[in-house]
């Protein structure tokens, strides 16, 4: 596997090479400062460490939800910590004006269920922002072909995740068409969707990354945007106040 150092080195090589290209953390953290207020009343739906929203959530309030805190929950930064299932969230209609989910739909067994309870808990108006790996780029399909002894290590290579974050993927709304699709079913509206690539994913070598940024160079072409490896998006929840 390329060394997390080794892959960042890469990723400011190509910021410099490709100008205006962000990485898609920076491209979410940005999303999130946008519309976070002082009075924001956050949800970090699946929040792991919470790093991103614990940085960019500034003075408001933010409390995570997690299948499990086991062996991390010391190292959550956030104002509240909820262990509970993203189906059946246990939280009052309305609760939130925000809720963040990173590296998280691509686990949903149940997206359309999960879209309806962020729609149900955030204010009209609210804003849900997300980041979650393309089912359509080339790094989500070799990982699915890999045998499930690599799986574990490959979770930390593509998506950050580390071991005790490891859980079965389904990409059951994991590509830009069938996301806005259901969350507009949910009652969402889209106000961003962005489709990032990364040409670190396959940059074992010098021609290997090269390949990459030929990559990155053929799907800036609109019609293959669709193909990138991650995605980024925030919706608003309509009703009455959006």
């Amino acid at each position: 596997m390329l060394a997390l150092d080794r892959q960042e080195a890469l990723r400011a090589r190509y910021r410099r090479e490709t100008p205006g290209w962000r990485p898609a953390t920076e491209v979410f953290d940005s999303l999130l400062r946008r519309y976070i207020q002082p009075e924001s009343a956050i949800l970090d739906a699946g929040c792991g460490q919470g790093g991103i929203v614990a940085r960019a959530r500034g003075s408001a309030r933010a409390v995570g939800i997690d299948i499990t805190f086991e062996g991390f929950r010391h190292a959550v930064d956030l104002s509240d910590l909820v262990c509970g299932d993203l189906a059946a969230l246990p939280f009052a209609d309305g609760s939130f004006t925000l809720i963040a989910s990173s590296w998280v739909f691509e686990h949903l067994t149940d997206p359309a269920r999960v879209f309806a309870e962020f729609a149900r808990v955030l204010r009209p108006g609210g804003m849900l922002v997300f980041l979650t790996p393309n089912a359509h780029s080339y790094a989500v399909l070799l990982s699915r072909l890999a045998p499930a002894r690599l799986q574990k290590a490959l979770v930390w290579r593509l998506y950050r995740r580390a071991e005790v974050f490891t859980f079965r993927t389904y990409y059951r709304a994991n590509t830009p068409g069938r996301l806005d699709w259901m969350l507009r079913a949910a009652g969402f509206a889209g106000e961003a969707l962005h489709c990032v690539g990364d040409p670190t994913y396959i940059a074992f070598s010098e021609p290997l990354y090269r390949l990459g940024v030929l990559y990155e160079r053929l799907t800036d072409r609109p019609a293959l945007q669709s193909l990138k490896v991650h995605i980024v998006g925030a919706y608003r929840r309509l009703g009455t106040g959006a």
